[in-house]
């Protein structure tokens, strides 16, 4: 009777083990998490993931990163897509952001009037370049190409800094001996509003070719407080995320149409400018293998450019 007793009780706690993982993994799968995104390629990576509507996600889109730093300050985010050198940046003056994907390669293109494509410096020799993003990304991996390319800004190039990219297209429509450097998806929008432009330089091509390493734009990071609260939530959260832009790179047609619906670009725009996005969602040591030496060509060019030191080991999810 008493070995029954003791059976009896053995199984009611294992049972009871069994029934708890679970239930606790439900509960972590219903933490809230929200993501913030800026409205470009960042974005576009996620439509699938807004469309589904999962109840423990939501997202914010802004136009600038400088709506999304003090989201993430406040704790009012818990991810965030942004450009690259800005995590680091955000890293190193907080410690409080963790890189977990990189998310966009590179999108920067020179735009010109007309087709002759640019083969050599010396075809660069004399151009003003107008371009939005000064102090941010599109400057530094600029000034990183024209100086391995052995040029001097202001006195070999010329760069006329332009706050948004509609400005250097304007500035371009009028100065058809210049050239403009536009991301996508914004340079193919330039190319369908204008026949005369066309892109006359694969600036992401040049990088990979000067570097030996893919030029990157965004990734996505999460506040290091979070992360250590809910790395379960974090891993499901990149699952997703990679589902999502998988699907917006294998549906061109279907993704152009949410993207449109979520105020992120035209569908009639993004369904051209897709392809030459670059959306990827890179984690793990393939994230630190690419991310890396980008950042450290950053910091060799200009030091502020990564918040003044290239982030260590705690900077990686």
């Amino acid at each position: 009777m008493k070995r029954n007793i003791v059976l009896s009780v053995l199984l009611f706690f294992l049972s009871f083990l069994l029934m708890a993982q679970p239930v606790e993994e439900v509960v972590e799968s219903q933490v809230e998490v929200r993501v913030a995104a800026l409205k470009g390629p960042t974005a576009m990576g996620l439509v699938e993931l807004m469309e589904k509507g999962e109840e423990n996600y939501s997202f914010t889109l802004e136009a600038s990163p400088d709506a999304i730093v003090p989201l993430l300050a406040k704790g009012e985010v818990d991810i965030a897509a942004i450009p690259a050198n800005l995590a680091a940046v955000i890293y190193n003056n907080t410690k409080n952001v963790k890189v977990i994907a990189v998310n966009t390669l590179g999108v920067l293109y020179l735009v010109g009037s007309g087709n002759e494509m640019i083969d050599s410096r010396g075809d660069l020799l004399g151009k003003t370049i107008y371009s939005a993003g000064k102090g941010s990304t599109p400057q530094y991996a600029l000034e990183s190409i024209l100086s391995a390319l052995s040029l001097e800004v202001g006195k070999d190039v010329f760069v006329e800094w332009k706050s948004e990219h509609a400005e250097c297209v304007a500035a371009l429509a009028k100065d058809p001996e210049a050239l403009a450097m536009l991301p996508q998806p914004f340079a193919t929008s330039a190319l369908v509003q204008n026949s005369s432009f066309s892109v006359v330089l694969d600036l992401n091509g040049l990088w990979k070719s000067i570097n030996g390493t893919p030029l990157i734009t965004g990734c996505a990071v999460v506040r290091a407080d979070f992360a250590e609260s809910h790395p379960e939530a974090v891993e499901k959260f990149l699952r997703r995320y990679e589902e999502s832009v998988e699907w917006v790179n294998g549906n061109t047609d279907e993704a152009s149409v949410l993207i449109e619906k979520y105020g992120i670009i035209k569908a009639a725009i993004a369904s051209k400018a897709l392809p030459f996005c670059n959306i990827v969602c890179i984690t793990g040591d393939e994230m630190k293998r690419d991310l890396t030496p980008y950042l450290e060509s950053l910091y060799r060019s200009n030091p502020k450019s990564v918040g003044g030191t290239v982030p260590g080991e705690d900077f990686w999810f």
